[in-house]
């Protein structure tokens, strides 16, 4: 059984989102906790929030259990991207790109089909 949960426009480009999500990809989700406790990049805010809820969903929408959950898939893909304007030298103006990402994280009870370990 797969379950997941899924956070849109996030504030950060998923290139970053995308440096944490690997490192908890694979893993027992206590695992992921610590591994995201311990980094120090500022998308596990996000990263935490996502995998809780769908820990949370799969307990509550379909009773499995908590300590046999692996983070099965997890990527961020882009969201809408805001431009923006900076004024430049000489009356001239050069565009900002504030990038978005959706963040989504797959739990399920046993690892991928095909992955040793």
């Amino acid at each position: 059984m797969k379950v997941q949960a899924r956070a849109q426009y996030i504030r950060q480009s998923p290139y970053k989102v995308r440096r944490v999500l690997d490192l908890v990809r694979g893993l027992p989700v206590e695992e992921a906790r610590r591994v995201l406790a311990f980094t120090n990049r500022r998308a596990t805010d996000p990263v935490r929030k996502v995998l809780e809820s769908a820990v949370a969903n799969a307990r509550h929408n379909h009773a499995l259990d908590a300590g046999e959950l692996f983070v099965v898939r997890a990527f961020a893909d882009e969201g809408p991207t805001l431009k923006r304007m900076r004024p430049r030298a000489r009356g001239r103006a050069s565009r900002i790109l504030k990038r978005t990402s959706h963040v989504t994280i797959v739990v399920g009870d046993r690892r991928e089909e095909g992955e040793e370990g």
